[in-house]
């Protein structure tokens, strides 16, 4: 793995319009990502991110001119929930705090477009778990959820979607993570 240079300049936006020739590249990072770590990503089209990316419901990241992370928002039953998806970060910058800094601008967009929505993910992995745990997620049953099947189909990618038909998508192995703006958050 290269080693980054942390002085190097990156550009963590909302996108726009002029972003959707990234794509296809965004898709292939996030199925590089699913292989490599062998657990639940489930895979997008091309045209779902170009969407997300043209409708400025997604953050990106940006060194050199180069795609080095994503994230994208999707309203559920008519904006009650905001999902925070696809967050993926380019190999050769994990571990510099960019997983986070996506994260973060992808809930505050979350919080200016759809206010009153409660924001939801489904990871596995423990360092997503940490990152929504600071933002103020709690870790919840799927029941807890969004019931919109569109949402559910979503997963049919993911190597572990057999796990959420046979339990009627009431669990898998991701955590499902909320938070809820009508409860004030805790700290402990």
């Amino acid at each position: 793995m290269e080693t980054v240079d942390i002085k190097q300049e990156i550009a963590v936006i909302e996108s726009g319009i002029i972003h959707i020739e990234y794509a296809t590249e965004i898709c292939e990072m996030i199925e590089a990502a699913a292989k490599i770590r062998g657990t639940g990503i489930a895979k997008r089209n091309p045209l779902y991110i170009a969407q997300k990316l043209q409708e400025g419901k997604a953050i990106i990241a940006f060194a050199d001119n180069k795609v080095i992370g994503f994230c994208y928002i999707e309203t559920w039953e008519h904006e009650l929930y905001v999902a925070n998806s696809g967050l993926i970060v380019h190999p050769d910058y994990r571990y510099v705090g960019l997983a986070k800094q996506i994260k973060e601008k992808a809930f505050q967009l979350s919080r200016k477009r759809f206010p009153e929505a409660k924001i939801f993910g489904l990871t596995t992995s423990l360092a997503v778990m940490k990152i929504n745990s600071d933002l103020g997620y709690k870790p919840v049953t799927f029941s807890e959820l969004t019931k919109d099947v569109t949402f559910w189909k979503g997963c049919a990618s993911c190597i572990n979607y057999d796990i959420l038909q046979r339990t009627n998508h009431n669990m898998c192995l991701c955590t499902g993570m909320l938070c809820d703006p009508k409860k004030p958050q805790q700290k402990i």
